[in-house]
């Protein structure tokens, strides 16, 4: 099976960084977080990825060409446009899929300790067309219930809920959901997907974090400079 990596956006939100470089090359420790994720999946033995390049896409291929020669990886990189939607870009690579019954769909800015066999296992038991993994997040705000009396009914402070991951299980049937370059997997396929009742989700409990901020940047590197490492799973 392969990863396709979304890595063309412009990560505006964390401006400070990619003024320079894409996202997917900010460094976590002494190496770009990409290159975080690809270990994850080659620990489980995907060793096949197709990159969806876009913003400042020619410096993710020359530091994965660099990084890459340690390992054993085959990486195919697909200019899928500068102002192309999420959808757009997994759309826009089709063609190397072609082969593939299901694959693997992850962004290139978060990280997990996620056994990847054990969602894939899950994914095929569940016969959906998608399966994404569902994560916890502990809301940093209190939620309030009102009900149809304007009266708050419930207060729930800091409560843990499910969020999207972002690591997939897709079948090749995905691409009939998706239309062009405009096209929003998060806000176009996957709510399609739930009308018809093909969006499976494997909930995982373990580490997961992302880096859409700066201050998200600070907490992975500073739990990648602890002895927790909470995401290397390889040696």
């Amino acid at each position: 099976m392969k990863l396709v990596i979304l890595a063309g956006g412009y990560g505006t939100r964390l401006a400070e960084e990619t003024k320079i470089k894409p996202k997917p090359l900010v460094k976590i420790g002494k190496k770009p977080i990409i290159w975080h994720l690809m270990k994850i999946y080659s620990f489980y033995g995907i060793k096949e990825f197709i990159i969806c390049l876009g913003y400042k896409g020619h410096l993710i291929k020359k530091e994965l060409n660099r990084l890459s020669k340690l390992e054993k990886w085959n990486i195919k990189y697909v200019n899928t446009g500068l102002k192309t939607m999420t959808g757009g870009r997994v759309k826009r690579i089709k063609k190397y899929l072609s082969d593939d019954k299901n694959f693997y769909l992850s962004y290139g800015d978060g990280l997990s300790d996620i056994n990847i066999k054990k969602l894939f296992k899950f994914h095929i038991k569940k016969n959906k067309l998608a399966t994404l993994t569902a994560v916890n997040y502990k809301n940093p705000k209190g939620v309030l219930k009102i009900n149809s009396k304007s009266l708050v009914s419930a207060i729930k402070e800091k409560p843990l809920e499910y969020i999207n991951g972002g690591f997939f299980v897709l079948s090749n049937k995905i691409f009939r959901y998706l239309k062009d370059d405009n096209s929003i997997f998060e806000k176009d396929c996957l709510p399609k997907l739930v009308k018809i009742n093909q969006l499976a989700s494997y909930k995982h409990d373990g580490f997961w974090g992302c880096m859409d901020t700066i201050r998200e940047k600070k907490e992975l590197n500073k739990i990648w400079n602890s002895k927790e490492r909470a995401w290397k799973i390889w040696k």
